[in-house]
Order: C-alpha cells, then structure tokens, then sequence
C-alpha cells in the first residue's frame, strides 16, 4: 500500500513463511492427502500429495509476499481424487489480527468443518445517509439511503469469476424490507451503483398514513444487512459473505466506507470439530510501514559504519544480535542491508575474528550458530541461489525423475534389494555430484569468493601451526552449510518445486552424508572413517581413493577462496530469474475467429522472456529483454479474468494471466526489475486491453494511440538480489523496538563495568551479553536509542494523519474507508 500524503511513499508491507503436517485425520483409513495455503478464498501455494497416510507429513516451507489485503491466512486438507473431485477434509483459519500471535511459534490447530457460509472474501463500498422528509400531511419522517457501489475480490466460483448480486435490507426486531440488485454477469469485481429507500417513522412523527409503527428506542435495534450472492441460475445460489451496520452509528450524517464481507453467524459452527484431526503450522507473520527513505538516514548510517567500529562488539550491527532472542532474527535484515551497501565482507570479517578469539581448537572451527557463520549461511542463500542452480539442478532432476535404489543401511533394506547394486548406484550419483561441484569454481558468486578469501586467512593467522584450517575454515561452509544441505533439501533451494518423495529423500540424504564427508578436509584417512557411527557408510567410503578426492577438493577451496576475478573472458551465461506455468491470450486466431488462453510455460532470464508449450521444450515465442517497453497489470474487465498483467514490447502486447495475486505480483516484480534499465521504457500505457476496434479504458479507436494512465515508477532492487533497503532497515528498527527492555540492560551493564571498574556486578543481568569496551558500547547504545525515539515520532504522526483522514466501518466490519 502507497500513500503519498507523507511527504513520499509510505509501504505497508506483509509476509508470511510456514511449514507443516498433520496427524488423525479423517476418514479413518489411509489416503492420499494435500495442504493448500489461500489468502481468504484465493489459493496460493499447494504442498505435494503425501500418499496413504493418516497422519501426513508435508515439511514444505513457503516464503511470499502477500500483495493485497486480505481477512484471514487458511490451510486446506484435502483427501486427493484421482476420477473424482478432490475432497476437502477440514480447514484452519486464522484472522489477519490474530496471525501476530502466532507468528515463530510451532503450533497444533484443530481441523474446522468446511462449510459454505464461512467461506467468504472481498469486500462491499456503500454510502448510507439518514434523511429527514416532510411528507403530505406536514409530518416528519426518517429516510434511509442506501448506495450499494461495488464490491471488489469477490471470491471464484468452479474456477470462473462468479455472477453476483446483492440483497440489501432493513432489520429489525418487527420489520425486514429486503431489495435486490441486478445480477452483474463473470466479474469478481462487480460494479452496481444502485439506491435503495427505506422509510423509517419516529413515534413523535406517527400518524394513521404512516407506514410502520417504529418506536424511538426500537431505531437502536435497526440494522442495514447486506448480503452478497452469486447467481446460481439453474442450480442453488451461493453466499458470497455480508455486512451489518447499526443504523444509530448514521443520525443525520453521511457514512461512506468499505466493509470487509463477513461470515454467516452461524457459520463454521459444529460439534464434530474434534473428529477431523489437527495441522502442525510455523508461521512467520511479519507487517513493516516503511516511511520514506529520508527517516532512516541515521539509523542506516549507524548500522553501514559497523565494521569500522573498534571492538566489533560495541557496533550497532553486534548489538542487534545481542538483543535479539533469535539471532536469525536479526541476520536477515542485517544481511541484506549490508549486501545492498556492498558493506558485508568487512563486518563478516570483523565478527569472524571475535568468533575465532573464542575457538580454541582448529577442527573445530566454524561449527557454531554464531553470528559470524549465520551471517555467512545468510549470504550464500542470497547470493548462491544462481550458483546453485547452474552446477547442482542436472543432477538433482536426474535423482528425483530416474530415481535409483540407494540404500545401503542393512536395517532398513527391502525384501528384494541388493545391497551392492544400491552401493554402486550411490556411488555414481556421488561421483557425479562431487565432479559437478569441484568443477563449479568458476561460476562462484565474486561476493561469496571475497568473503572465503577473509575466512580462510583469518583461520591461518588464528592457527599458524595448522596448514589444513585454511581449508577447512572454507570448506565448513561451501561443503558442509552450503551443497550438503541444497543436496537434502533441493525445494528450499528452488532446485525442485516440492519436498522429494521418501525414497528419494532418503537418497538425496546418503549423498549430502557422502558430500560431507568428501567435502571435510582430511576426513577420508582411516582414523577418521573409524569413527563413523554407521558402519554402512564406513564401508561405503572404503572404495574412495583418499588422495585422488582431497586433492580435487584442495584444489576447489583454493579457486573458491581466490580473490583473482574468474569470470569467462567471452560472454557471461544469462542468470536464471524465475520460471513457472501460467496462461498467456493467443497472439493469433483460432479457426473460429476467436482469441483464447493458452497454458504456457514462462520462463524469465537475464537476457529474454520465453514461453514455451512444455517445461524443457524449446521456446515458442521470445522476447530480448532490451525490447520490453513495460510490465503493467491488466484490468480485470478486459477478459473478465483475475490476475493479469500485460508484457508491452514491439509487438501487440502479451497478456498472461498468473494463477493467484501471490504469482502475479512476483512476475511483474521479476520483470520490471530485470527491464528497469531499458532505455525505451515507456511512460504512459492502457491499462485496459485493445478490442473490437478501441481501447476499453479511454475509448481511443486508433491501437497506436498512447496510453491513459502513467507506468509504474518506482522499481526497487537489482536484478539477482532483491533487496528493498529501506524495508530492511525498518525491520531492524521493529527489532530494536521490540528489544528496548534489553537495550536498557545492556545500557545499565556498560554503566556498571564503567562505574566499579572491577568484577562485575549482578552478573545475571547481562552475562549473555559482550562486552569488550563498556564505554564504546554505552556510546552507540545511546546513538540507537536516540534514533529511535526519533523514528517512533515519525511512525506516530503517519499513524494519525492516516486515522485523521479516515473513517472506519462498525464494530461487525474493522475496515478503514475513505471519507468522500
């Protein structure tokens, strides 16, 4: 959300990230089930389907941006149907202003019963005003209006925009005068624009002509009902949601707002709740307002100048860590802001080097979840996700489409199975994997090879005696925090689109295993395979050749920890952004004369925009990213379809249609950000489609006309990380605020240290915190702090001047509506 009252833009961001599984589910006996995740009605993300089980596993995690507003974040299970439609077991629901209380926390929900008259999203604008009449005989009578104006995000019905229409009433405790709206035809985003009358008689005013007996107290029990409906026409019609406003909140005034659509009171009610079984979530719920970029000057200047701050430990950036109760917490924003500032490998050094202080055995080095490695782990997925890809997604489609029998656990082998056959096939997928990652050094990322190159000198000045550690201190991380874990998880990479079957999972686990192992320096001597706990591997690793792999491995950590450019002297390979299935409007006719939607598969990289009839098949039709003149949305009216955006290049425009807002708001995202430099970008553009001679937004006859609405301006980021640093730095102000009780100990502790100059006092208080220099840590406590006292004063006169200019809806219905 935007608004740009507040001297500049001010974002009102949200996301989400969770995973889960689910136990006692019914019907009792074993089925095939899945887990879709929706935004209200709308589905986003769906698990794999985990087959004859009743207490599934999923272990899926999805990370997005939510794009819109919503009421509630719900988790579907469904019993998959192979001949018919898949059934919904049960749902878990959360409203939007609960989702906080949720949020890092692993949580059991009971399953709800779905029921029709629950399942509600969107919302309605009404105009209601209460008038005063005098009427023929000279009395007084109350009037209400009714404005029904439209409503928007109505739900789909079977896929296809639904056909609504709303009853509007009048209810009381004696009364119940209902009208009707004219139905509006496959829109989700209904225009109606219609008024209602409805008398209402005060007993001062009562008269034999007057039409109801109304007393004055029984004007606090009327309420305006609006109910929104979808047009069955030959079969039964389906509730969309409603509303009610309390006509007392009106007197004599003008109320224009828009109220979120509500559930039936009786809906989701049953007394079977308890049969359906339960859903394990984590979620992670996060809602940033991001001020204009000027508001964070001094705290983004205290967080960038943390590397030169000497100790380490008395920077801003150090102390965010400390206050944090989850460290990881505190990495990510710290990491992507510093990324963006291109101020990382410095303060990654920096943190290192006190961590190293600390090692006091060289094969123990990096081992810990210390601000220094989660940095680093942090690092890698940002920057590494390319890298990733190029050397390790062959291999990995190899494993999980032409799966091969792998095991080699005795205990766990099959009737059938033969254990020298399994050990030869896990031998080939770990040749092939170790030989497609020690020759990968040249596609390593500039970035994670600068900051290797700091560690592994690092390690040598810490144990000069040791000439392994310089390995080890990089393999730790490339080795075992990097590959080991892309090869046992390949769909949080983004290697695969779901978590593997079991099977395959088990396979991809004994090669991240093997990876670890090859990858850990001096670990294939015979000293260190005696000290396999499975023997099942030890026997495994006897037919490596020790030197043949640990010279291959040298000689990788020495290329990847080189600070000499490697990078091809021809024409760099195009970065892999985002590809995916999506709709796209025919560019020709069909026999029939009539344009229709084609399914396509997208794909979008450094150097062009393709689609494609199948995923690995050549490419259809391209367009060179240089050609992209814009990447707008698409209204909705244009083909009456949700989720469109339009491609503009020297052609007719291509218009696609995503399969929820979730994806549509990534690809225009991923598209303006790869074209922002285009030269030739337009200015202006329709935002309605060109057809049957004119443009539907402005009329124009002529399709060379220019547009009537002005392009998307602002393009955040660059194209292979995207990082908003302002949204970054916001969310460190959040931790920061969050953690004021402990920067207020951290405060009292340095004036302790600095006051008695001896052993310190009341340890208890802050002996989890560091504290190499008491004075320089006070100094930047009372910097931060200082700043955000400054930032709150600017987060509290946003907050008013948008209650100021804003009314909201009535108890039932908690939305914000803008005053006309």
């Amino acid at each position: 959300a935007r608004d740009e009252t507040f001297q500049g833009k001010v974002q009102v961001l949200q996301e989400v990230v969770f995973m889960n599984d689910a136990k006692h589910l019914v019907p009792n006996k074993m089925r095939d089930f899945f887990c879709t995740i929706n935004l209200d009605q709308e589905e986003v993300f769906r698990t794999q389907v985990v087959e004859k089980s009743l207490s599934p596993y999923f272990g899926e995690e999805f990370y997005f941006e939510i794009p819109r507003t919503f009421q509630s974040l719900s988790f579907y299970i469904y019993d998959k149907s192979v001949l018919q439609k898949d059934l919904r077991i049960g749902k878990v629901s959360i409203k939007k202003e609960d989702l906080c209380n949720y949020t890092g926390k692993e949580n059991w929900f009971m399953l709800q019963p779905v029921d029709s008259n629950s399942e509600v999203q969107g919302k309605v604008h009404l105009e209601l005003k209460l008038n005063e009449l005098i009427t023929d005989n000279g009395s007084v009578c109350q009037q209400l209006v009714v404005h029904i104006k439209e409503c928007h995000g109505l739900p789909l019905i079977n896929g296809q925009n639904c056909d609504p229409y709303a009853t509007v009433s009048l209810v009381g405790p004696s009364r119940n005068d209902q009208k009707k709206t004219k139905v509006k035809k496959k829109t989700s985003n209904p225009q109606f624009n219609e008024t209602f009358y409805f008398e209402v008689t005060r007993s001062s005013s009562y008269t034999k002509k007057s039409q109801f007996q109304v007393e004055e107290e029984d004007i606090e029990k009327l309420e305006v009902r609006v109910d929104l409906w979808n047009n069955g026409n030959l079969v039964q019609d389906i509730f969309l949601g409603e509303i009610k406003v309390p006509v007392k909140v009106l007197r004599n005034d003008s109320f224009q707002a828009w109220y979120l659509l509500q559930p039936r009171e009786n809906g989701n009610k049953s007394s079977k709740t308890d049969d359906l079984g339960s859903l394990r979530l984590n979620i992670c719920y996060t809602e940033d307002c991001v001020l204009p970029s000027e508001y964070y000057t001094p705290l983004r200047n205290l967080l960038l100048k943390s590397s030169d701050v000497q100790p380490i430990s008395a920077s801003a950036a150090y102390i965010l860590s400390e206050v944090c109760r989850d460290k990881y917490d505190a990495v990510l924003p710290l990491v992507r802001l510093l990324l963006h500032h291109h101020k990382l490998v410095p303060f990654v050094a920096a943190v290192a080097e006190l961590d190293l202080k600390d090692t006091q055995e060289a094969n123990t080095i990096f081992r810990g979840n210390s601000l220094a490695t989660r940095c680093v782990d942090e690092m890698m997925k940002i920057v590494g996700k390319h890298y990733l890809k190029v050397t390790l997604k062959p291999v990995i489609d190899e494993i999980c489409e032409s799966p091969k029998p792998c095991e080699i656990d005795p205990i766990k082998l099959k009737e059938g199975d033969n254990v020298e056959i399994n050990m030869e096939n896990l031998r080939y997928y770990v040749d092939k994997v170790f030989r497609e990652i020690v020759r990968s050094s040249i596609s390593c990322p500039t970035l994670m090879c600068d900051v290797f190159y700091s560690l592994r000198h690092l390690a040598a000045k810490r144990f000069p005696n040791d000439p392994h550690v310089q390995y080890s201190a990089v393999s730790s991380f490339v080795f075992l925090r990097f590959f080991a874990v892309a090869v046992v998880s390949p769909h949080t990479f983004h290697l695969r689109p779901h978590h593997p079957d079991a099977q395959t999972s088990r396979t991809l686990t004994l090669i991240s295993k093997a990876i670890q192992t090859l990858g850990s320096w001096g670990s294939l001597s015979k000293s260190k395979l005696s000290s396999f706990k499975e023997t099942f591997m030890c026997e495994f690793f006897k037919t490596f050749q020790e030197e043949k792999f640990t010279e291959s491995v040298k000689k990788f950590l020495d290329d990847v920890s080189s600070t000499e450019s490697k990078e091809p002297s021809g024409v760099s390979e195009p970065v892999h952004l985002k590809e995916g299935e999506m709709y796209k409007r025919a560019q020709g006719r069909t026999r029939i004369g009539k344009k229709n939607f084609k399914k396509r598969w997208f794909c979008l990289t450094s150097r062009e925009f393709t689609y494609h009839k199948q995923q690995d098949k050549e490419p259809i039709f391209t367009i060179p990213i240089k050609n992209i003149l814009a990447v707008e949305k698409l209204d909705e009216s244009s083909f009456n379809k949700k989720n469109m955006f339009q491609v503009l290049h020297g052609e007719k425009p291509l218009y696609i249609q995503a399969n929820n807002c979730v994806e549509a708001s990534e690809w225009i995202e991923a598209l303006c950000r790869v074209t922002r430099c285009n030269q030739k970008r337009l200015s202006f553009y329709h935002p309605s489609a060109f057809l049957n001679g004119s443009w539907l937004c402005c009329k124009a006859t002529a399709e060379s006309t220019e547009g009537c609405a002005r392009c998307t301006a602002d393009v955040l980021a660059d194209t292979q990380i995207e990082i908003d640093g302002d949204r970054e730095t916001e969310r460190i102000y959040s931790l920061f605020t969050i953690n004021r009780s402990k920067l207020q100990k951290l405060e009292e502790a340095c004036g302790s240290i600095a006051v008695y100059q001896g052993p310190r006092k009341e340890p208890d208080d802050y002996s989890n915190f560091t504290i190499e220099d008491s004075v320089a840590t006070f100094h930047t406590l009372q910097q931060i702090i200082d700043i955000l006292e400054k930032l709150s004063e600017s987060h509290e006169k946003y907050q008013k001047k948008r209650s100021s200019s804003a009314k909201y809806g009535s108890e039932e219905n908690p939305i914000v509506g803008k005053v006309s």
